[in-house]
């Protein structure tokens, strides 16, 4: 006869778990939990390299806000700011996704937790409840936690004043900053600065910064694809380095510059590398190339639900943005056209109503033009840059609708909606709005059915038979679509399969 288990002994099974893989430093959980450490007051990653404690001496927690709420600081050795994040799917809930983009954002230093609320449609509550229940703390506790650790990054990796780390990370004064971070660290800022090396800088002309992520990681292909649609003037790719242009408004504020970013496989993370132009804004940009590269996605759950599918290459990602509206006016303008051209019509729009660099990169020259600059055109200033009329009209009417508040491109709640307001515009098909939804959303979970390449992998299936086939990959089918495009190989495996989607 089985025994049932107590809510005791399914604590300790997971305790057990979490300190197995502790034990092995499997960089899977990396970021998905952290360590509290009672004989030492220190919380690390579970990759640490440092001797791993005793089992009776840890605490586990579901964030770094938890571990500090706690009264442990975290590790110099490991640093917790460096951890890959939680994916989307990893979040569960959807309010719990968007507040935490719009914390990171920087949303709670301008707003109180109620507007959040508000901003996502429920109660202050009710917020406060998935984020107890997501992360063992209140929505301020993470926004405090989030800027303290972003502080510690610029503090440990650039020799910023700490007047501009302050502002860099989120906080409102000086004084507020140093507050904090003694009560949180008992260290001052310029003390954990000393303790730190920064000679990575050495010979760079910019801020240098790393990013973690969980392997596997297919740099071969992400870099493929994003070579194969690097917009000139603004982006480019040379062997395994990627570089583009990035503007971010910040308190109405426009911020323009460059980034370069280039994986170090051995470490399992990239090197980012940000013009001093954005230095005030380095924890939006850093949040954004996470967003570009799906550095936060977790492969292991990814090739377990696509199975065969993702056997070939496991560490396939989801290429992100930098901008949702350049994303989706690019969506526009590959409507069919080749993605060589798509790009090139792309450069053009660049180089004639983009921003020219203050400083620029090689190559990088231009900021793609913001909505604001699009939505004063006509389609017909876009014809000589053969664009043709009706596509220029979709791309200017999203452009004006962004500017006017009428269409939401970023941080977007309903994503069914969301789809839903792009294809009642002219000119926008359901492909061109659940690509859109792909890439400048991040969403794991979108199916091409009538893609040409989907197709061809499904010779003789309807797109509504290949969308059923389609339903065993969910919520993964952003990665399915991807493979798909990778994989000429792969066929429906049995003709069971096959008449079970018909």
């Amino acid at each position: 006869m089985n025994k049932k288990l107590t809510p005791s002994d399914a604590m300790n099974n997971q305790q057990q778990a979490l300190y197995s893989a502790l034990s092995a430093r499997d960089r899977k959980f990396d970021g998905r939990f952290f360590v509290g450490v009672s004989s030492t007051g220190i919380y690390c990653r579970p990759v640490c390299s440092a001797r791993t404690p005793k089992i009776e001496n840890c605490t586990f927690y579901p964030s770094a806000a938890a571990a500090e709420l706690a009264g442990f600081r975290p590790c110099l050795k490991c640093r917790p700011e460096l951890a890959p994040g939680l994916a989307l799917i990893d979040l569960g809930n959807r309010y719990a996704q968007v507040a935490v983009q719009l914390i990171e954002q920087g949303y709670l230093s301008e707003h109180s937790c109620e507007q959040l609320a508000t901003r996502l449609g429920i109660s202050d509550r009710h917020l406060r409840r998935i984020f107890a229940e997501q992360f063992g703390a209140s929505p301020i506790d993470y926004a405090q936690s989030h800027r303290l650790l972003q502080a510690k990054r610029l503090l440990a990796d650039t020799d910023l004043p700490l007047s501009e780390v302050a502002f860099a990370a989120g906080f409102g004064s000086l004084r507020r900053f140093n507050e904090l971070f003694k009560a949180r660290y008992r260290l001052i800022p310029s003390a954990l600065r000393s303790t730190t090396g920064r000679s990575d800088r050495a010979a760079t002309s910019g801020l240098v910064f790393h990013l973690g992520y969980r392997p596997p990681y297919d740099w071969s292909r992400m870099l493929g694809f994003l070579q194969a649609r690097a917009v000139s003037g603004v982006e480019s790719v040379v062997g395994q380095q990627y570089c583009r242009s990035i503007a971010v408004n910040q308190a109405g504020v426009d911020y323009c510059g460059w980034v370069s970013v280039q994986p170090e496989e051995a470490r399992n993370r990239v090197r980012v590398e940000i013009a001093p132009s954005l230095s005030r804004v380095t924890t939006e940009v850093l949040r954004r190339i996470r967003q570009l590269f799906d550095l936060d996605a977790a492969p292991d759950r990814i090739c377990e639900a696509l199975g065969e599918l993702a056997a070939d290459a496991p560490g396939l990602r989801l290429p992100g943005c930098v901008s949702s509206f350049e994303q989706a006016t690019r969506a526009v303008l590959g409507q069919l056209v080749s993605v060589k051209m798509a790009a090139t019509f792309a450069g053009r729009m660049a180089e004639r109503w983009g921003t020219a660099l203050d400083q620029p990169y090689g190559d990088i020259t231009h900021v793609f033009p913001q909505a604001a600059r699009v939505a004063q055109l006509e389609p017909e200033d876009l014809r000589p840059l053969g664009v043709q009329l009706k596509r220029a009209a979709a791309l200017i009417e999203i452009a004006r609708r962004v500017t006017e508040g009428r269409l939401q491109l970023d941080n977007v709640l309903d994503i069914e909606q969301g789809i839903k307001d792009l294809t009642a515009l002219p000119g926008i098909g359901s492909w061109t709005a659940n690509y859109i939804a792909m890439r400048a959303w991040s969403w794991p979970d979108v199916f091409l059915a009538g893609d040409y390449l989907i197709k061809q992998r499904f010779p003789g299936m309807t797109p509504r038979q290949i969308e059923r086939y389609a339903e065993r990959w969910r919520p993964w089918r952003s990665y399915a679509t991807l493979h798909l495009w990778h994989n000429d190989r792969w066929a429906p495996s049995t003709d069971a399969e096959v008449a079970a989607a018909e």
